[in-house]
């Protein structure tokens, strides 16, 4: 009995039924809201995609060096919407988004100079 209690306290969730076509979503599994992150990596001397991978955390070529040019120098790209030409080539991270954080929105307007005197303009929430 103890060691099945130890066991389900240090598993975490992977949020494998967070498809990566979504941007956001909640787990089923946790609850939990994820972001989908796509990041592509590039060689910085010719710029041609290298397949990237995750090794501890860090996204990085799976080849130490560039197929076109032999440089061992790299960029990491992130991708706001993958397509299937990018796939091969793309890692996916999923971040999870802390809900209690409290975001404000600031809505400005701007009115052209005139003789008369601007009217306040109103506010819908």
């Amino acid at each position: 009995m103890f060691l099945t209690n130890l066991f389900n306290l240090k598993k975490t969730c992977m949020h494998e039924k967070i498809t990566p076509d979504m941007e956001y979503g909640y787990c089923p599994d946790c609850g939990k809201l994820i972001h989908n992150d796509w990041y592509i990596t590039r060689c910085s001397c010719c710029g041609v995609k290298m397949k990237a991978i995750c090794r501890n955390g860090v996204i990085e070529p799976q080849n130490h060096y560039c197929t076109n040019c032999g440089s061992s120098e790299y960029i990491v790209e992130q991708i706001s919407k993958i397509n299937f030409i990018d796939i091969n080539f793309a890692v996916l991270q999923r971040h999870e988004i802390d809900e209690n954080v409290k975001y404000s929105n600031t809505t400005q307007c701007w009115q052209e100079k005139t003789v008369e005197k601007p009217k306040l303009l109103v506010q819908y929430l």
